[in-house]
């Protein structure tokens, strides 16, 4: 048998690197020969055959069958499921003076360091493959309190869940489990800071889901015999008809829940295993709506007020969904909103009420479009108009006409960054001269994930990173870069919250010649950035510079102007 069989039976098993198989197999077996000599003399058919030969020349237990059934679940409680799955390890049995620990990699010395740290005493090591111990975990959390913050200690939280749409007397007493599930799954949402519960069915079971900073972490698999009563649960509570499977249904579901009022957006899509639902959370009580504290580096922050005080015109919000111009544009409005000014809005939905703006949902079941409440607000006399989205031709042209007959017009537009607006409304049609005249600059914009300030660690970038940045290490050497680490705070996760990165594009004279000649987007970028643009790239570098986010999380986020 070759080496690179066992290699790749051992590191695609576990959790063990090349690197660290390498250092295995240069360890001396009790026979004082090397580990490789020993190991690849043998035939192995699977993973388990392998790593079982591999525990018995190093003296570890093996542990093909893991009794799952066995397992306290309190000694899982402090242990965040993620930080379990990352490491893939599993603390399974206390003796009392020392705890027996599953874990797939006997090298992983962090992970045993940081179960004695917890557990105050000796730790054993018992190893066994990825699969099982993933498998494991999944089980033993489902069944554990820790799974969903505890639903037999529901009742001792400070938790009220307002159901405003459901009368729970309809309940009978085997649905009151499934009930008491939604709702702790909502309420751990709403701790966690989830903007969005994914309920993902498939063929053998479950899977619920949370996006936490723009990230989805697998949270818990409910048993596949409780899909249809929580998937009826929540559909109820959003007030839709639980009959109809077949159909994508939208609904909303407000709840008031520690204090706090929570908007959930729902929909529901059928797929081959059962409906998928996503429900979108937002809490209205906590909402940033000052335009200082988003983020916006000083400069572009300078200009966007300038570009507020224009009594005409249209200024653009740009990015992908879930990047937060939603909460730029409400904040844009409530910097200008005062009792001089008559501004109104169309949004669909209408995410944040505002004292003092009329706000007007949109409805195309009943013909109240975007265009159709365009016509119907101009005729209101407005100074400031808020569009939620231009979505076509009509919606750009009322835009367009309202901005040059004297209103201040903002709206949001999707294209991957600022110069591609431009394009984009000439691909719906609109003529080049009227964007060019109405347009007063485009702000485009991203999220990137803010380090925990509870364990972030300085770090210094390697050469491949600083290039990557297009930096030099002499440009970083008073820099604050950190590295996300992890902590309980942040449930090991070494991010807490988001900031965005953006950038303003400013139509200039030049700008406007060039959207007059039909140029591409890269063109006009380039002349931004000839006249001082900030690209995404840049604001970004400036963010780690400050110790504020992580190079891999502006990497990821942005691309390298060219």
């Amino acid at each position: 048998m070759s080496g690179t069989h066992l290699e790749t039976l051992l590191v695609k098993g576990t959790s063990l690197t090349e690197p660290q198989f390498q250092v295995l197999m240069e360890m001396k077996s009790p026979a004082g020969v090397p580990l490789s000599q020993v190991l690849q003399k043998k035939e192995y058919a699977s993973t388990e055959e392998a790593l079982a030969e591999l525990c018995k020349n190093l003296g570890l237990q093996f542990m093909k069958d893991i009794p799952i059934n066995d397992i306290p679940v309190d000694l899982v409680r402090d242990i965040h499921i993620n930080y379990a799955k990352t490491h893939e390890v599993l603390p399974f049995k206390d003796k009392g003076d020392e705890v027996l620990v599953l874990i797939s990699n006997p090298l992983n010395h962090k992970a045993l360091e940081d179960m004695r740290a917890l557990f105050n005493k000796k730790i054993t090591p018992v190893i066994s493959t990825s699969k099982n111990i993933q498998e494991a975990i999944n089980r033993v959390y489902e069944k554990s309190t820790a799974a969903l913050e505890g639903l037999d200690q529901i009742e001792d939280e400070e938790y009220d869940l307002d159901d405003p749409v459901i009368d729970l007397l309809e309940a009978g007493d085997d649905d009151a489990p499934v009930i008491k599930l939604v709702n702790t799954l909502l309420f751990r949402a709403v701790k966690e800071k989830a903007s969005d519960i994914h309920i993902e069915p498939y063929e053998k079971d479950m899977i619920v889901r949370f996006r936490i900073d723009g990230i989805l972490f697998d949270i818990f698999r409910p048993p596949k015999k409780l899909q249809n009563a929580i998937t009826s649960r929540i559909k109820v509570m959003a007030n839709l008809n639980i009959a109809e499977k077949r159909l994508p249904q939208d609904g909303r579901i407000p709840l008031k829940l520690a204090g706090k009022d929570i908007d959930v957006r729902l929909s529901t899509v059928p797929t081959a295993f059962g409906e998928r639902i996503v429900m979108r959370l937002q809490d209205r009580s906590n909402v940033i709506l000052d335009l200082d504290q988003l983020g916006f580096s000083p400069k572009s922050l300078k200009q966007i007020k300038e570009l507020l005080q224009k009594t005409y015109g249209i200024i653009l919000v740009t990015g992908p969904t879930g990047s937060g111009k939603s909460t730029t544009l409400y904040a844009c409005l409530t910097k200008i909103n005062s009792v001089d000014k008559n501004i109104i809005t169309v949004e669909d939905p209408v995410e944040n009420r505002i004292h003092g703006i009329g706000q007007i949902q949109v409805n195309s079941k009943i013909g109240l479009t975007f265009a159709a409440g365009l016509r119907a607000i101009l005729r209101q006399d407005p100074n400031v108009i808020m569009i939620g989205e231009i979505r076509d031709l009509e919606t750009a042209e009322i835009a367009i006409n309202a901005s040059l007959t004297g209103h201040l017009v903002l709206s949001t537009i999707h294209t991957n960054d600022s110069s591609g607006v431009f394009p984009r409304l000439i691909d719906m049609g609109c003529e080049p001269f009227l964007i060019a005249t109405s347009l007063l600059g485009v702000v485009a914009q991203r999220l990137v994930r803010v380090l925990c300030p509870h364990c972030k660690r300085p770090y210094t970038p390697t050469d491949v990173e600083l290039e990557s940045l297009g930096l030099t290490r002499q440009q970083v050497q008073n820099a604050q870069i950190h590295q996300a680490v992890g902590c309980n705070e942040c449930n090991q996760k070494g991010y807490m919250g988001r900031t965005l990165i953006q950038e303003l594009l400013l139509v200039t004279d030049e700008i406007r010649s060039l959207v007059m000649q039909r140029k591409d987007a890269g063109t006009i970028r380039k002349k931004a950035m000839e006249q001082g643009m900030t690209t995404f790239r840049d604001h970004g570098i400036q963010k780690v510079l400050m110790g504020i986010t992580t190079i891999e999380e502006v990497l990821t986020n942005t691309q390298l102007d060219t």
